[in-house]
């Protein structure tokens, strides 16, 4: 195990995640991965090995901690590289994952991460997010949506609140300046029958330099008017 490795798995363990041997083997392979496809296609702006480490499996794996025993079924909405997605499914693998985004050749890169990680609790799903949902009918099968770095608040809410059951969650990981977001939603988690439950504050230092990041806790309270998702010109013009 690299020393950078050892050095951020215990501070997971110190948040009550823990990695195995197995899964830690998993991410280095994922890691290997991802590496050689991003010079074909682009995945990651981040090339370092300990930088990957830490800004995508570690800052992923804090989601962990909002995914209870009871949450089956999880579904990644936006999930590019397959993050957060491919990593909780890595950790979780009693739980099914599906990974959503739009980019087909995205999707190829994940379904050789995938086969050649050995995962059986992950379905992949080409399409864009507010149209697949009534193609595929995937009105709230989910248990826990999860999304990163896809949109402002008040636009990625419509997008995703559709897929989640009554009474399952949104898990929206977010930077640390996030209040204005909030504050621009509020009207958006009104509509969609969606209350903010908490914002949970983290960080972690990369080679001196600390970042600071927030994770929120959305729940569902009542079902989804059918007339939402609107199409993304609609959204994006006059978000909710």
């Amino acid at each position: 195990m690299k020393k950078f490795t050892k050095f951020y798995v215990n501070q997971l363990k110190n948040e009550n995640i823990e990695l195995t041997d197995d899964m830690l083997e998993k991410l280095e392979k994922y890691k290997d991965l991802l590496l050689e496809w991003n010079e074909k296609i682009n995945l990651t702006a981040i090339t370092d090995e300990e930088e990957i480490f830490v800004k995508h499996f570690v800052d992923c794996l804090y989601c962990a901690k909002y995914i209870t025993n009871e949450d089956k079924s999880i579904i990644d909405v936006g999930t590019g590289a397959g993050f957060p997605g491919l990593v909780l499914a890595i950790y979780f693998p009693d739980k099914e994952f599906t990974l959503l985004d739009a980019l087909n050749k995205r999707l190829i890169f994940l379904e050789d991460v995938i086969n050649k990680l050995g995962l059986k609790n992950v379905k992949l799903i080409h399409g864009r997010a507010e149209e697949i949902v009534r193609i595929e009918d995937l009105y709230e099968k989910y248990d826990v949506v999860v999304s990163r770095a896809v949109a402002q608040l008040p636009i990625l809410l419509e997008y995703i609140s559709p897929y989640i059951k009554v009474n399952g969650k949104c898990i929206v990981m977010k930077g640390d300046n996030v209040d204005e977001e909030i504050k621009l939603s509020s009207n958006a988690l009104k509509v969609l029958n969606l209350k903010l439950l908490r914002k949970n504050l983290y960080s972690y230092n990369v080679k001196n330099e600390e970042y600071k990041r927030s994770i929120l806790e959305i729940e569902k309270i009542n079902e989804t008017q059918r007339k939402y998702p609107r199409n993304y010109g609609k959204i994006k013009k006059k978000p909710l």
